[in-house]
């Protein structure tokens, strides 16, 4: 996990002055590693050893150590501003040969799956899957990359009986939220969380009454707000990206975890609808 993403991500659960340390650290990032933990300890107003406390509680041995960490992050994000004509995806590179690609992109894939995976609160997680199992419908909305994942995991509901609206029209989106109630329950999957038509969709199934879970990576994000319940997706993503790849195998991670959740509260009766449906489907073949 970058370690500014990690910052945000730990930041709610900070003490007061921890949190003023953070916020100053993320709206300052390359200001913040040419400081001592002596000259940022006098901007903060804080003593030397909070600093080093903070970057403890990070995860760094001391200040310099989190410096050094955050150099890290700016230089990933200036390689991957779209500045070098090179680059083809994050650390991808044009010169590099396709094995060295593919080991970047497992990597890559990897690190997302196992930093979201990390940071998920499984009681939390096991409430959404609650509401999912006892909702009366569930629209799904995505856009994009996440438009893919949304279909995914509608695809993955119906298996198992559960009944998902799910559209690819942004006023289509709008309208089928008008016909939620209290009995149903809308999932929106957003990457940065901020995309005004998903945000009037979640807004007007909220008014409904539905519940509304986001799968975003952006947990203060103007979707994170009207969410009933947050899932967070941590993906490494640059300014300039050649497809959602990271952000994509994060959410899809999340969804899978839902659908094999669900898959194990529902049982037999799950099971038993998927070997009915793959024993229709393999009918077709006859």
């Amino acid at each position: 996990m970058p370690t500014l993403t990690k910052i945000a991500w730990i930041k709610p659960g900070m003490a007061t002055n921890q949190r003023k340390i953070a916020d100053y650290i993320l709206d300052n990032p390359e200001k913040t590693v040419t400081l001592s933990s002596q000259q940022l300890a006098q901007i903060m107003g804080v003593s030397q050893s909070a600093i080093v406390k903070f970057s403890q509680k990070i995860g760094f041995k001391g200040f310099p150590s989190l410096k050094l960490a955050i150099s890290e992050d700016l230089g990933r994000k200036n390689a991957n501003s779209g500045t070098n004509p090179n680059i083809l995806h994050n650390q991808i590179d044009a010169d590099d040969s396709l094995v060295v690609i593919a080991q970047k992109l497992a990597q890559e894939k990897s690190n997302s799956i196992c930093d979201t995976t990390r940071q998920i609160n499984y009681l939390h997680f096991e409430k959404v899957v609650q509401l999912i199992d006892e909702a009366q419908r569930v629209q799904i909305i995505g856009i994009g990359g996440s438009g893919l994942v949304a279909r995914d995991l509608s695809y993955k509901l119906q298996k198992i009986g559960i009944t998902t609206l799910i559209e690819t029209d942004h006023h289509v989106q709008i309208s089928v939220a008008q016909m939620l109630s209290s009995k149903d329950l809308q999932i929106v999957i957003s990457y940065s969380g901020k995309r005004k038509d998903m945000l009037v969709a979640a807004s007007v199934a909220k008014k409904q009454g539905a519940k509304i879970i986001a799968i975003t990576g952006e947990k203060h994000s103007p979707l994170g707000q009207i969410s009933d319940y947050i899932l967070e997706t941590i993906a490494d993503e640059g300014e300039w990206r050649s497809a959602s790849i990271s952000s994509r195998t994060a959410q899809n991670t999340i969804t899978d975890l839902i659908f094999m959740a669900l898959l194990k509260k529902r049982d037999e009766c799950a099971k038993t609808l998927v070997l009915s449906s793959q024993a229709l489907i393999n009918s077709l073949d006859n």
